[in-house]
């Protein structure tokens, strides 16, 4: 049987999504569906769909695709599809749950970092012809001071290994990981208001969802030491980007890095033009590496559901 496999997706080698798929004769369409209309459009009579973030698997979908078999996500995140209605409806979903752990956990790094040098700043000044050293002040040393991380999955775990030697305490919030598990990276297990509370920098990487949607509103930013630093390359809709404005506009925080925001691309967002802030398009899981994984992966994992095999990263309600 040909199997017509519709792809969605900026990130994955095309390359390597046709090499994976050509052992069970199907056929690979690429297409720009950015709306649950556009993507049955687009993929009648599929028999598979691999879709990035920016692709919306609603209920709607499902309904309509009946020759759907299986959905691949193209990354790690499960936000933008409906994995209650895909099992309702018999299909398997199949993400890529550790293609760019060391890239993400990399880049939240390097913003820290940008962040906490003050790098934003002095670029802006020496290229405007100053120099000295007081256009970034204030400065504070890592050593001595405390980075909590927002999540305590595969990325922060990996983090806090870099950010050993740095001389930082390291507390974790994260209700599904047990106190012992964070000991073995010598972190602290922490409740949410307390990690607020200590914190002078906090990396967010937690899921979206209705639990952590906006999760760092305005009481979290008001709950931070002054001058606290705060890094999200999660998702931009564990964040009240209004709060996160007033914040840094206020003083409350003294810089935020940020890879992801809740418009993507932003349209206008006061955060771009803050010489507080680092912002990157969405960035983090990028390198040459890492796309060619991915594509080899979810494709591989759609190839195995379409011949009837067992995928090895299925998707089920309970991973959201």
């Amino acid at each position: 049987m040909e199997h017509r496999v519709v792809v969605s997706d900026t990130k994955a080698t095309a390359d390597a999504i046709t090499a994976e798929l050509d052992r069970v004769d199907a056929t690979v369409e690429t297409v720009t569906a950015r709306t649950p209309e556009e993507l049955v459009s687009a993929a009648a009579d599929a028999t598979a769909v691999i879709v990035d973030e920016s692709t919306p698997v609603s209920r709607e979908v499902f309904a309509a695709l009946d020759t759907l078999r299986v959905v691949g996500r193209a990354g790690i995140g499960l936000d933008n599809v409906d994995l209650r209605a895909a099992a309702e409806a018999g299909v398997t979903v199949v993400n890529v749950p550790d293609y760019c752990v060391g890239e993400v956990s990399t880049h939240a790094l390097a913003l820290l970092l940008a962040v906490a040098r003050s790098l934003p700043a002095y670029d802006a000044a020496t290229a405007a012809g100053d120099w000295a050293w007081s256009d970034g002040a204030p400065v504070h040393r890592f050593r001595g001071r405390t980075l909590g991380l927002a999540g305590f999955g595969d990325i922060n775990r990996r983090l806090a290994r870099k950010v050993d030697g740095f001389g930082m305490d390291v507390l974790a919030y994260d209700p599904h990981v047990p106190a012992r598990e964070m000991a073995h990276l010598d972190a602290e297990k922490a409740g949410f208001e307390e990690l607020l509370a200590v914190a002078n920098a906090v990396v967010v990487n937690l899921p979206l969802v209705e639990e952590t949607r906006e999760l760092f509103d305005a009481a979290a930013f008001e709950t931070m030491p002054e001058g606290a630093l705060f890094v999200n390359t999660a998702r931009g809709g564990v964040v009240d980007e209004t709060a996160l404005i007033d914040a840094l506009r206020e003083g409350d925080l003294a810089g935020a890095g940020l890879d992801v925001l809740a418009t993507e691309p932003p349209d206008g967002s006061p955060l771009l033009e803050m010489e507080n802030v680092v912002v990157t398009p969405h960035a983090g899981w990028y390198s040459e590496e890492s796309r060619e994984q991915l594509g080899r992966s979810v494709a591989a994992d759609v190839a195995r559901v379409l011949a009837g095999e067992r995928p090895q990263n299925p998707a089920t309600p309970g991973d959201v």
